[in-house]
């Protein structure tokens, strides 16, 4: 009989080549080039995300719930929503049918209803936390915590850029929203695919976009310095094999470098004619949409627009004076979100442009009471709201799901956050279970185990 009985000395000596292949494995495993691309033929080249940062009240702009002046005054039964400080409060805006399709909207978008059959209003999202900051992530990166890459980094991961000479995933912003660059952040995906953060603040090209001309050297000087230095970078690389985060240095340099040929032109909006600049409104975030449609007109493939105040993160976290709010902000957000459509139709790319409104969740059907009870509020609310989605492929015309009478809840054709998200790379030719990346031993993705393909808001 053969003694089996090893030293801890013999069992390390005779296992060490196991131990050492098994990292050597390992190391392999993570070097691997995940096939990226379009999986089957796409809808959509790009995408155009009009985010309204805090929440806009669903049942004053999208979903009529004529219910609530029956209830007025009344609070949710406790049992199924506990945290109603207030109780039910009516829209005091009219909703009408537009378009050929009738398609139902507030009189609060004038300008938008003329676009109605080029519309689908999604009545059923919901997600998995009414806070800012985790509703925020989720609906930017698609978990609640900052760990994950964004979604404008998933694309361009999966599809990159259309023009070398411009970045993939641009954020235009006039200030820093809740949460912050995480919500554009590449994470553990090569940092190449990080949104590059355009403060819109001014919009004078060099405040756009910084050090975009050379005081010191003429655009043939800077050309033989960029190539010297390209070729040292490659000496220096060949050294350090698959250094993911020298390749990302490399690359922003380099896509840098060819930006100041062509972001003078791409950024710069006062080159649109007057009748074009005057469309889209002397607001912040209708100039942000005009230069959202000059960047995908350009190549770029994933923009977002944050719709911020100056002096307001969350402008559209209407705990108070929800009414009077709501006014204003989608008197701003209708002209320059209608003229944005138009624009894109009329240069045929609205085809091919896939256009989303939407915040990180709803307000809800009931007060947030104030002294004044003319300024009452609605508070955050996310097992129910609405988005909207428009171009790229998508049915116009349409209101897909429906929450309940009250509109406290999704009840009809349900869509959780990760179906938006694996909509969106659907129509971008992208199989949201197959766009993955191996980080820390797993395979990740943008909707982790979940997400459903929404096929029925699909032309």
């Amino acid at each position: 009989m053969l003694n089996h009985t090893l030293s801890r000395r013999e069992l390390l000596c005779k296992a060490g080549l196991g131990f050492g292949m098994l990292g050597f494995a390992g190391a392999l495993q993570a070097a691997e080039t995940v096939k990226v691309g379009q999986h089957f033929p796409a809808k959509a080249k790009r995408v155009i995300f009009l985010f309204m940062n805090g929440g806009p009240s669903h049942v004053d702009t999208f979903d009529p719930k004529p219910t609530l002046a029956k209830v007025e005054g009344q609070k949710p039964d406790a049992k199924l929503f506990r945290a109603a400080k207030g109780g039910y409060i009516p829209s005091p805006f009219k909703f009408e049918k537009h378009g050929q399709s009738g398609l139902v909207m507030s009189e609060l978008f004038p300008h938008l209803s003329k676009c109605a059959d080029d519309l689908c209003v999604i009545r059923s999202m919901h997600t998995d936390n009414p806070n800012h900051e985790p509703g925020l992530l989720l609906m930017n990166s698609g978990n609640q915590q900052p760990i994950r890459p964004s979604l404008g980094s998933w694309v361009s991961y999966g599809l990159g850029t259309l023009n070398q000479n411009l970045p993939a995933f641009v954020v235009l912003a006039p200030r820093k929203p809740v949460v912050g660059p995480q919500l554009w952040s590449s994470s553990f995906l090569p940092g190449a695919h990080q949104g590059m953060s355009v403060n819109t603040a001014s919009f004078e090209v060099d405040k756009l976009v910084a050090n975009l001309r050379n005081a010191n050297l003429t655009a043939p000087q800077q050309k033989e310095q960029f190539d010297l230095l390209q070729s040292l970078n490659r000496l220096h690389s060949d050294q350090r094999e698959r250094d993911a985060a020298y390749e990302s240095n490399i690359q922003a340099m380099e896509t840098a470098f060819h930006m100041q040929t062509e972001a003078s032109e791409a950024f710069d909006i006062s080159r649109e004619p007057k009748r074009v600049q005057e469309l889209y409104g002397d607001s912040n975030f209708g100039r942000q949409c005009l230069l959202a449609r000059r960047l995908s007109e350009r190549g770029v493939r994933f923009v977002q627009a944050y719709y911020l105040g100056t002096g307001d993160n969350q402008p559209w976290d209407t705990h108070s004076d929800n009414d009077a709010r709501h006014r204003k902000l989608c008197a701003d957000s209708d002209r320059a979100t209608a003229a944005l459509l138009t624009d894109l139709k009329q240069r045929d790319m609205l085809k091919d442009t896939l256009v989303i409104w939407g915040g990180e969740f709803g307000r809800t059907p009931y007060a947030e009471p104030q002294k004044d009870k003319t300024k009452n509020g609605r508070d955050h609310h996310h097992t129910g709201f609405s988005m909207l989605m428009a171009g790229g492929g998508i049915k116009g015309g349409l209101t897909f799901g429906a929450t309940d009478e009250f509109g406290m809840n999704a009840v009809e054709n349900r869509v959780h956050v990760h179906d938006l998200h694996a909509t969106i790379l659907h129509m971008l030719g992208i199989d949201h279970e197959k766009l993955t990346y191996r980080y820390s031993g797993r395979d990740f993705r943008l909707t982790d185990v979940h997400g459903r393909v929404v096929k029925e808001v699909m032309a």
